[in-house]
């Protein structure tokens, strides 16, 4: 397919529903705007079920084909937002099936979130805070990816990306009485396992590697 720019006029003027119109229709490169407009959202639902980053990028990719090849079948009984979380939850929820067969173990990637730190405003930071900043992102992201599947879900998709009850309970079909349940229960396990974390003596620790790459660093300025 022949790539088109889209501009950012014709990207703001579109509602998801007119654009899931229009590429019905036949402008298939307008299917952007939607990958555009909800890859975060998609992105941090999926990361709910699936910890390893390639196993989330293939759930994506393929939520996104079934989405293109199914958009005659999206009515707007609810939100194009909604309809798409669908298809990445049951996703999800089939490659986690494969994985327990096979009994994959996930390692946790340790540069999740890391493209946040580039965008540090304060070119004063040094190396010490931002290596801290590192530790405490890894060690929540790590007691996130601790909580059993469904609390882990329900919090990510409240406390880091933000949706609202009423949507998220739309998206499971559950309630909103489950879904604050399940939220509550989600907080309480964080907090404690952050508490245990943190309590550790091995916190924050800074190993050989990082030692000797940072003194390295050092010497070759000095």
């Amino acid at each position: 397919m022949e790539v088109i720019k889209i501009s950012d006029r014709l990207t703001s003027q579109l509602s998801d529903s007119d654009v899931v119109r229009r590429v019905i229709s036949g402008e298939k490169e307008l299917f952007e705007i939607l990958m555009r407009r909800h890859n975060q959202t998609l992105y941090r639902v999926v990361r709910g079920y699936l910890r390893d980053e390639d196993e989330v990028r293939d759930a994506m990719q393929n939520a996104y084909l079934k989405a293109f090849d199914k958009l005659s079948q999206f009515h707007g009984d609810a939100a194009f937002s909604t309809w798409l979380i669908r298809i990445g939850i049951n996703e999800a929820l089939q490659r986690l099936k494969v994985l327990k067969r096979g009994k994959v173990i996930y390692m946790p990637a340790d540069d999740v979130g890391s493209e946040k730190l580039n965008l540090i405003p304060d070119k004063q930071i040094n190396a010490e805070k931002v290596i801290i900043r590192q530790e405490m992102q890894q060690l929540l992201e790590h007691a996130i990816d601790s909580l059993p599947d469904k609390y882990r879900v329900v919090y990510m998709m409240k406390e880091v990306e933000g949706m609202s009850m009423d949507k998220i309970a739309e998206c499971l079909e559950i309630t909103e009485s489950n879904v604050k349940v399940r939220l509550y229960r989600g907080r309480t396990i964080l907090k404690e396992t952050l508490l245990r974390l943190s309590s550790g003596t091995d916190a924050f620790e800074f190993g050989n590697s990082r030692c000797d790459a940072l003194v390295n660093s050092v010497m070759k300025i000095i």
